[in-house]
């Protein structure tokens, strides 16, 4: 048993909008470009779609009081973009505001603190279509009016703000290596996007911070990364691991807490790398009330042999030691990780408020009896949890952590197959059913991590 976690330490589970809610052509929303994405042969594991997802949508009271039963301090949720705004621009859509409403009210009414994320994904259709979505420079203003919809509608209410999750996938996932909607593929674009995401969440923050500032809230960013340990204590290993975490975080933390990209970013990538006039400097700089983080895993980094290949822009050698425990995920269980990372943004952002905003684990769970005794889940969290406690320990501002998933999902290009879920989702009735995990989660939430 271990100590106790800070008082008031957030403790909750997240989601996402495209990954739960079906429904994808009711209540007046419109289509996205996963919906699209799902129906393109072969680039979805066995065909899966989001129409129906876990059917949240029409199940929202039942989620709540399943949100209840876990024991839950707070819930991330995403707002679908679409549902607000079915062609990304004009009006607002009355009935998403009023589903989204009713999931506000029904989490404050259970004492959960709601935490809305504006942008996980689900770009409307109509924006990639017509307009080139993200590799449009006029989405920042459009993004800013469709924030400006959900601060006007829910801000009364909603306290925690993060304007995107994960810009990292949207650009390279997205636009790099077409794993993830739109689906493209080239050298150049992750850039564009990049440069445009960064814009519209400063924008959002800016319209936030001075016209809403009466709602007493916070905003902040949340970003994806991995750790990377130096394969060896050399130098040139050292070095690639640096590079390699400047190329995936610091590419989208280091404009809004430095101002700029990564020198190392200028000096590789040239006029490749957009340039902040000095005007957006000023908008991006200083606009993240907190340091977000989703993390799950760790990997090796090593200089590589040979001349830098054609789209290995960082040039960093990637492997995983074969003695790591895997995840269905093929992902490390690498709970060292995690406090390391946790130091690292310390370090470079001159000691940040941070929160955890996803972590967790899939499992291959071929039955029902394998779901829910997931011993293997219940200790992954375990042994991350035990480090982001060190890591406070060491000094590092973590207030809050939020378990990946709250139940089984559309895990995008994965289908159903892989299940991040603190509860069980049946893939016919969709029931829900808590695991192992989610009952030992609740005992945490309850002893405030003593048990850990």
């Amino acid at each position: 048993m271990g100590e106790r976690f800070p008082e008031d330490f957030v403790w909750g589970a997240a989601t996402a909008s495209y990954q739960i809610e079906g429904a994808v052509r009711e209540g007046g929303r419109g289509l996205s470009i996963w919906d699209a994405m799902t129906q393109i042969p072969g680039k979805i594991l066995n065909g899966d779609t989001g129409d129906v997802a876990c059917d949240h949508y029409h199940r929202l009271e039942e989620d709540l009081d399943l949100m209840v039963e876990l024991g839950l301090k707070a819930y991330r949720f995403s707002i679908a973009w679409p549902r607000i705004q079915p062609d990304g621009k004009g009006a607002s859509n009355p009935q998403g505001v009023a589903f989204y409403n009713r999931l506000i009210d029904g989490l404050l009414k259970r004492g959960i603190e709601p935490w809305a994320t504006l942008y996980h994904w689900d770009l409307p259709l109509a924006l990639q279509t017509e307009c080139d979505g993200w590799l449009n420079r006029e989405i920042v203003e459009w993004f800013g009016i469709y924030a400006r919809i959900c601060f006007e509608n829910f801000g009364d209410r909603v306290k925690k703000w993060i304007t995107l999750n994960e810009p990292w996938c949207s650009s390279v996932l997205g636009h790099g290596i077409g794993l993830h909607a739109p689906g493209r593929v080239d050298c150049n674009e992750p850039y564009v996007v990049a440069h445009h995401l960064i814009l519209s969440h400063a924008k959002a923050v800016e319209i936030y911070r001075n016209e809403f500032a009466a709602q007493n809230g916070q905003i902040g960013l949340v970003n994806n990364c991995d750790f990377r340990f130096p394969l060896t204590d050399s130098a040139a290993d050292r070095a690639a691991a640096e590079r390699s975490l400047e190329f995936f975080l610091a590419w989208f933390a280091d404009p809004v807490w430095k101002g700029d990209y990564p020198a190392v970013m200028r000096e590789i990538l040239g006029d490749r790398l957009p340039v902040f006039t000095k005007a957006e400097r000023a908008m991006v700089l200083g606009s993240s009330d907190f340091f977000g983080l989703n993390h799950y895993t760790t990997m090796l980094a090593s200089e590589p042999e040979g001349a830098r290949e054609d789209g290995e822009d960082q040039h960093v050698h990637l492997t995983v030691d074969s003695t790591w425990e895997k995840t269905q995920m093929d992902w490390g269980v690498v709970p060292a990780g995690c406090r390391e990372l946790l130091k690292w943004i310390d370090a470079r952002y001159d000691h940040p408020i941070i929160y955890i905003t996803e972590n967790g684990c899939a499992l291959d769970e071929p039955d029902v009896q394998a779901a829910l005794n997931d011993t293997a889940r219940q200790e992954y969290h375990r042994s991350y949890l035990r480090e982001c406690r060190n890591a406070i320990e060491q000094g590092v501002d973590l207030r809050g952590y939020f378990a990946w998933s709250l139940m089984d999902n559309f895990e995008w290009s994965f289908g159903y197959e892989y299940r991040f879920g603190l509860c069980r989702v049946e893939p016919e009735t969709l029931e829900r059913t808590p695991k192992a995990s989610a009952r030992w989660y609740r005992e945490v939430i309850e002893c405030n991590g003593e048990n850990i």
